[in-house]
């Protein structure tokens, strides 16, 4: 691909670069630069597909920064989601004093992330709504911090004042109106900052194809109380670790129906322990019980909450579908309940957790056969009513794949956003809003930096090509040792195969083609590079003429 590189950014100029979240639901980071100073939004992760094996985490496009590290004036987290968090610690590595700002519950669950990275020494600083702070030397970022409602609490919007112009930046968000944590999102701040001129508005897309309004999250209630009130046996619920607001449902219904509760997943224990002492979370001084203390009780009597419900097949509850979870063995009547919306590109491995647990004879809630969750995210009329009453002068969708993003956009014309004033942008895209108009002015490098075990960005496309290929068509070594001088073959060649069709006789038509590609290659006095190449075109033609595979083809020659 050509990346066309911006021009240089005139003083007066504000300039906008989504380092990842912009075709992706995962990976969010927004650097806004003016004057030479740079100013962070959000730094999070996207989880691999199946296509990207071995890969551990995906992290946004962070070697932009890497000549310009000293220039970032701050980092504003607007909530504690992974896809918004979890990057941190990877570009503090890169700069540890960069200052941070976020919520309290934000913070909360960042430090552990911190200290597992050594990162204990990072420059935190809370915020909460209704706060102002300035940042650069001199000052040319003035930032409003603005309640939102969320699928966890505390989630922020930041107004991002500059002298050439005002961005809102809603993080994401929805607006439950009868919220389970009585936080609203702060709509007549946006109706004021509306009032006072929103120059850009970057809107959460996740939802802009779906109608009307998002459910609220109390109309889950019933339905999750039906689950308690017909089970019978042991009930595991899944959700995601940092979804406070579901896990005290589950708590306050464990209680009313005289049943333990108890935490399963590393992160599950960690981010409950957090949001209970910093007063998030509410639970019954006897409804909590530990792991060790499960088989105390009677199968009728607990309630599992667990990490898992996207399918992961480390998590504990694909243990649990695989018979294979130290402290919990599933049983048929028992129930599991998959408190969490489907991130796309899950459906395969979720699909095969619902398959294996009713295999086992368990009952399985879900969303699609029962209204046990809502999204976090703000629907069409939702995002309606922000364009009605912010009018801004321009939109950028943010948060989701290209379909969410062009859908939003839809939305912001038909509330009167100039289409040129519009723009559906990729990760990289660099947008420069100036005289009250954003528009695209080049790009910069934002692709995938691959996590596999303790290496960042050793991994390439083409690797995970390779590791795919071997995967899925297995693969074939030829060995052989020549006398190059000598114009012979002193040994071999020997063909063996790993995850291709076992016979021990496959290879004996082959081999006598591959002595002969040899033979005839030494006779043309070729080096090795050009026999591996005779051995591996040989080699494929067989194999993909015989049995139509496209196994990996490694061949080596030793000389003597």
């Amino acid at each position: 691909m050509v990346i066309e590189s911006p021009p240089k950014l005139d003083p007066r100029t504000l300039r906008i670069i989504p380092l990842g979240g912009l075709g992706d639901v995962g990976r969010n980071m927004t650097v806004f630069e003016i004057d030479g100073q740079l100013l962070i939004v959000d730094c999070g992760v996207l989880f691999p597909a199946g296509s990207q094996p071995g890969v551990d985490l995906i992290l946004p496009g962070l070697n932009y920064l890497d000549d310009r590290l000293d220039d970032v004036v701050g980092l504003v987290l607007t909530h504690g989601h992974e896809d918004h968090i979890g990057a941190v610690p990877y570009l503090l590595k890169r700069r540890e004093d960069i200052d941070i700002f976020a919520s309290k519950l934000t913070l909360a669950f960042l430090d552990p992330k911190l200290k597992e990275h050594g990162l204990s020494d990072a420059n935190l600083h809370e915020v909460c709504e209704g706060d102002t702070i300035k940042l650069g030397q001199p000052i040319e970022f003035e930032l409003e911090f603005l309640a939102v409602n969320h699928s966890i609490p505390d989630a922020l919007a930041v107004a991002i004042k500059t002298s050439a112009g005002t961005v809102l930046h809603t993080g994401d968000f929805k607006m439950d109106q009868l919220p389970l944590d009585g936080r609203l999102t702060d709509l007549r701040g946006f109706a004021r900052l509306g009032e006072r001129g929103v120059d850009l508005l970057m809107a959460d897309s996740t939802n802009a194809e779906v109608p009307g309004f998002t459910p609220w999250e109390r109309d889950t209630g019933p339905a999750l109380e039906r689950v308690f009130m017909t089970a019978r046996s042991k009930i595991v619920v899944a959700c995601f670790a940092s979804h406070v607001h579901r896990v005290q449902q589950i708590v306050d219904l464990s209680a009313k129906y005289g049943r333990k509760v108890c935490y399963m997943g590393r992160s599950m224990v960690r981010n409950m322990a957090v949001a209970r002492d910093l007063g998030y979370l509410t639970v019954p001084g006897d409804t909590l019980i530990d792991v060790d203390q499960l088989k105390d009780f009677d199968d009728s009597q607990v309630v599992v909450i667990s990490t898992g419900s996207q399918g992961e097949p480390l998590a504990a509850l694909s243990r649990m579908a695989n018979g294979d979870h130290a402290n919990i063995e599933l049983h048929p009547g028992d129930v599991v309940l998959l408190a969490s919306s489907l991130i796309p590109g899950n459906e395969a491995p979720v699909f095969d957790l619902v398959n294996g647990l009713t295999r086992l004879g368990v009952k399985v809630v879900h969303k699609s056969n029962a209204f046990v969750h809502v999204s976090g995210h703000a629907s069409q009329g939702e995002l309606l009513y922000v364009y009605n009453i912010v009018k801004p002068g321009n939109a950028l969708p943010v948060h989701g794949e290209v379909r969410h993003l062009a859908a939003n956009a839809e939305l912001a014309k038909a509330c009167g956003v100039p289409a040129d004033h519009v723009i559906v942008a990729s990760d990289g895209d660099v947008i420069d809003l100036v005289d009250g108009q954003a528009k695209v002015v080049g790009q910069v490098d934002a692709s995938y930096i691959f996590v596999d075990g303790s290496t960042v960005g050793d991994i390439s496309e083409t690797g995970l090509t390779d590791r795919k290929i071997l995967g899925e068509e297995g693969f074939i070594s030829i060995v052989a040792a020549v006398d190059l001088r000598q114009g012979s073959i002193v040994a071999g060649p020997d063909l063996n195969a790993r995850g291709f069709i076992e016979d021990e006789h496959i290879f004996d038509t082959v081999t006598e083609q591959v002595r002969d590609a040899l033979t005839a290659g030494l006779a043309d006095g070729m080096d090795l590079h050009g026999l591996c190449q005779e051995v591996r075109t040989t080699v494929r033609h067989w194999v993909s003429k015989a049995y139509r595979t496209r196994p990996m083809i490694v061949p080596v020659i030793i000389t003597v």
